[in-house]
């Protein structure tokens, strides 16, 4: 028996230690640890709850308008505002945005390292590349000439001997399986990717003012419309948008949909490793009709247990039953005792630190051992995220999903149980993608729309004014993160913040084990998994990568006495 320390786990958002007991090659126990302590609840107190929105944004650098919008929702929700039908459509874009941005970053620059060898690449034929590339996709730049001045370039940067964010790969692992020009193939779009992933976001420039903590308001977004000014959304603006959203058609289905599949294809045996846990949640996005008919979502809401696609439970954020944090393995304490779980309403976060502080040889799994708090939803462990997303739609029968996941198990030859995988989570991701990317188009020519028919309203005043709030109110704002269900809860009193809680995505999949010992989504997920040498534990990284951790907004604040380990450590 082996007992395998990761930490930190790197291309993520945070700070988060992976620790695996690994027998007879395989992994047989688990444990997931967040090394930041949590705090943004604290620093809401006593505040307006209009401003709360630009603080909880801050919780992270990436998912950044997710919270923001989550935030006014709760505001919203507790004083029974309804926004225009603009403001609800500027909302869905900045949604759209920021998914389709993150999962082309995620695929490309934080998880595709673990399926593509970039030192491989070096060894690729340009020619036999550009064959690849024309094969699988119209992208117009895939030229022999092309990819021949990428790999000279590539190999002049690896012969400096500076590898940079490259340097610590396990570059020619037995893990890797892609040919050379495969890899040169997607070390390509590596670099072009970055390039365009700056350009989507302007999206966000224009209708939220800057990026990536765009502006938000309570009652509708901070934006005026009107086609004829130069500081206000104007024609010139909203073609602007337009061209973006084109662009980003173009860059999702002729460049990250056939690499998936493409790399997808090499590494079927994935199909059958990291599946997890079988609950699955979502709270659904991107209404159509208003946020208070979630009927009308593009993204559905509801909870699968058991892997069964034929019954979706309904999903109630007010219910103080069905949501509740738990704290028995977390740095935390609740007045009435750490083995019971508390509805975010009545959320409690008072730091318990125990134990030696870090750097920890190894955590004390019997006790605390992370800063995450531990959701669970009718006491079921619950997996969130892209995958999520797509199961519960796929079993409402939506037929947008199920068209895109058809087809993509239909091209890789795998049945649909290949979605309860590491490989199913991570296409699952780029196909939502695909269909994100396309309802951009849609909340723009309804926008439009709007705006010749004369509706250019963004805002309501209704209840701005304090004086017309009840002394006390509860709130809730849902929304779906890039990684998941997200949602704050907001309990108002005397005008001013007098709870706030945070329940993040990551909470839901990186926290440790609950007071009944159920391990969540990281911990149950790499169960099993093999592990061909546990000193390059490439495997490990794949199967959190695919959860596209984001640990910043799971735990908030850095503990000024602990350090960071910067190595893997085997024992």
């Amino acid at each position: 028996m082996a007992r395998v320390v990761v930490d930190p786990i790197t291309r993520i958002e945070g700070h988060l230690r992976i620790e695996a007991v690994i027998e007879n090659g395989k992994i047989t126990d688990a444990f997931s640890s967040g090394t930041m302590v949590r705090g943004f609840e604290k620093i809401l107190k006593g505040r307006d709850p209009r401003d709360a929105w630009a603080f909880t944004e801050r919780a992270c650098g990436v998912c950044t308008t997710v919270h923001a919008l989550a935030s006014v929702r709760t505001v919203e929700d507790a004083l029974k505002v309804s926004v225009p039908k603009n403001a609800e459509l500027i909302r869905n874009l900045m949604f759209c945005t920021q998914m389709v941005q993150d999962h082309v970053v995620h695929f490309y620059h934080l998880h595709a390292l673990d399926w593509v060898d970039i030192v491989s690449a070096l060894s690729a034929k340009p020619e036999e590349t550009s064959k690849i590339a024309q094969t699988i996709s119209s992208w117009p730049r895939s030229s022999p000439a092309y990819f021949s001045d990428l790999q000279k370039r590539l190999k002049g940067f690896v012969d400096t001997g500076q590898l940079g964010i490259f340097a610590n790969g396990y570059w020619g692992h037995a893990a890797y399986k892609l040919p050379p020009e495969v890899n040169l193939l997607a070390v390509a779009h590596y670099l072009e990717a970055l390039e365009w992933q700056k350009e989507i976001v302007k999206i966000h420039a224009i209708f939220g003012g800057k990026n990536p903590h765009p502006n938000y308001l309570v009652g509708g977004v901070p934006c005026s419309i009107n086609i004829d000014e130069v500081n206000a959304i104007n024609t010139e603006r909203l073609n602007q948008v337009g061209q973006l959203i084109r662009d980003a058609i173009t860059f999702v289905e002729q460049v990250y949909i056939p690499d998936l599949m493409a790399i997808a294809g090499f590494y079927k045996d994935w199909a059958a490793i990291g599946g997890g846990l079988q609950n699955y949640l979502c709270y659904g996005d991107l209404p159509t009709r208003g946020y208070n008919e979630p009927d009308s979502f593009k993204f559905q809401r509801g909870a699968i247990l058991n892997r069964n696609l034929n019954e979706v439970f309904e999903v109630n954020g007010r219910d103080n039953e069905e949501i509740k944090e738990y704290i028995a393995h977390s740095w935390y304490s609740y007045a009435g005792g750490d083995q019971k779980g508390l509805h975010p309403w009545a959320g409690e976060t008072e730091f318990n630190f125990t134990g030696p502080k870090p750097p920890f040889e190894q955590l004390n799994v019997e006790g605390k051992y992370s800063w995450v708090k531990t959701p669970r939803w009718k006491d079921h462990p619950m997996e969130v995220g892209p995958l999520a997303r797509m199961l519960v739609a796929f079993a409402k029968g939506n037929t947008e999903v199920k068209d895109v996941v058809t087809e993509a198990l239909q091209k890789l030859n795998v049945p649909i149980t290949a979605l309860f995988s590491t490989l199913g989570r991570t296409a699952a991701r780029g196909l939502e993608t695909r269909l994100v990317v396309h309802w951009m188009k849609g909340f723009y020519d309804e926008l439009l729309d709007n705006i010749k028919a004369g509706d250019v309203r963004t805002f309501t005043r209704e209840k701005w004014d304090p004086s017309t709030w009840p002394d006390v109110c509860e709130g809730v704002g849902l929304s779906e993160a890039p990684r998941g269900a997200l949602a704050h809860w907001i309990r108002i009193k005397d005008k001013k913040i007098d709870n706030y809680q945070l329940v993040v995505p990551s909470t839901w999949n990186a926290s440790p084990r609950d007071a009944n010992g159920q391990r969540s989504a990281y911990e149950e997920s790499l169960i099993g998994t093999p592990v061909a040498n546990p000193e390059q534990p490439v495997e490990i990284l794949r199967t959190i990568h695919s959860f596209d951790p984001c640990l910043a907004c799971a735990v908030h604040l850095y503990d000024p006495d602990g350090k960071h380990i910067h190595q893997v450590q085997f024992y």
